[in-house]
């Protein structure tokens, strides 16, 4: 094992503690009170994305809610590095934006509303906003900006209202209301549920997304309490398919992970990059593993490893041991390591997905729904549920 498969690990999980980020937290709340300075929430808002559209029409609740400025900077969309499936990412995001509106009740017209929005300094021009962006470390619109961290849409508004309560910021912190956020996070399915020839999830994922990481043991769970079959997708990831992923792209997405895994109790953040051949043998072990019954409990025991444990899958010790504990032979994963078969099935897996107007991982299709992202885990119950 390389020093840097070692330390990495170690370091990782420092960066990623919730210590180091109340530490963070208040160092930035004790420069702000010396200065003087109030509350100030930075809006980062692109004018034809969909998702500004949708912040955008509920900031007046959230500046109603709480002793805070809101500064409004006009950004462009994001570079093609971050947004390498542009045609997908529009057309998506029209879709996934109507769909969220509707599940949280605002109205169809929130989702097409954010055309008119105007920068609250009239003097700052778009490009002086995507340097300011760039600054801070994003790339995307529909995003908000407090103290050293980013929250996006309002998927990520009660993360963001969480910190503000924290602060005591609340205009009516009386209300007992005034504790709950404008869009609470979704609540997974806790009891079995009797549906009569449940549809089949089509779970879309790659061993080298975080995302995936902190949901895969929530969509077999879905399966389980339904009695739906969770097929294994499996994908090679975006960069290893030859398509840039930024740094600040990269950065935000590990860092909100973390924060997703915290609000679900999901172990993450020692994590062991698997980027490359340890991604390649791991996805080599699926069929082995699934001709045994045992896909999804190798799957969890890979992704717990890599991503929460700090395992090199790269080496034959720690892959040895996420293998045996998932239940599989060690001496029929050898030479399972050695059959490329598997990249076929990646590839058909790939090019399914990109037939549903979907690009990323973790993605999911039920029926005729097909969504992108761990957060859409209510969409894919709903889909369950939804009567035939």
């Amino acid at each position: 094992m390389s020093l840097k498969t070692w330390l990495t690990p170690i370091v990782m999980a420092h960066l990623l503690s919730p210590q180091r980020l109340e530490n963070k937290r208040a160092a930035f709340e004790k420069r702000r009170a010396a200065r003087g300075e109030p509350h100030v929430l930075h809006y980062f808002h692109q004018s034809d994305d969909p998702y500004s559209a949708l912040l955008s029409s509920v900031l007046p609740q959230l500046q109603a809610r709480y002793h805070i400025a809101i500064q409004t900077h006009l950004v462009s969309p994001p570079a093609d590095a971050a947004a390498p499936e542009r045609a997908k990412l529009v057309a998506y995001s029209q879709r996934d934006a109507a769909l969220l509106a509707a599940h949280h009740g605002l109205p169809a017209t929130a989702a097409h509303s954010g055309a008119d929005v105007q920068p609250s300094d009239p003097q700052e021009t778009r490009e002086q906003a995507d340097r300011l962006r760039q600054q801070w470390g994003h790339y995307l619109g529909a995003m908000l900006y407090y103290g050293g961290e980013w929250y996006w849409g309002i998927d990520r508004l009660h993360h963001l209202e969480a910190r503000l309560q924290a602060l005591g910021l609340q205009t009516d912190a009386a209300d007992p209301g005034a504790k709950r956020s404008l869009f609470p996070p979704s609540v997974d399915l806790h009891q079995a549920v009797a549906l009569r020839k449940p549809a089949p999830i089509d779970f879309f994922f790659s061993f080298r997304s975080p995302y995936s990481a902190i949901v895969a043991a929530r969509v077999f769970e879905l399966g389980r309490l339904t009695g739906a079959e969770v097929r294994l997708r499996f994908v090679l990831p975006m960069v290893m398919r030859g398509l840039p992923v930024p740094r600040e792209k990269r950065r935000y997405i590990v860092f909100d992970t973390a924060r997703e895994a915290r609000l679900r109790g999901i172990a993450f953040g020692r994590l062991n990059d698997p980027v490359g051949q340890p991604t390649e043998r791991g996805l080599s072990l699926i069929p082995l593993a699934q001709a045994q019954g045992r896909g999804q409990a190798y799957v969890l025991s890979f992704l717990q490893g890599v991503w929460s444990e700090g395992l090199d899958a790269g080496s034959d010790r720690d892959l040895a041991r996420i293998v045996e504990r998932a239940g599989l032979s060690w001496a029929q994963a050898q030479t399972a390591l050695t059959d490329p078969g598997w990249r076929l099935e990646a590839e058909a897996n790939r090019a399914e997905m990109f037939a549903l107007g979907l690009w990323g991982v973790p993605s999911f299709r039920v029926n005729d729904v097909a969504v992108w992202g761990q957060d859409r885990l209510w969409a894919v119950q709903d889909a369950l549920m939804a009567p035939s």
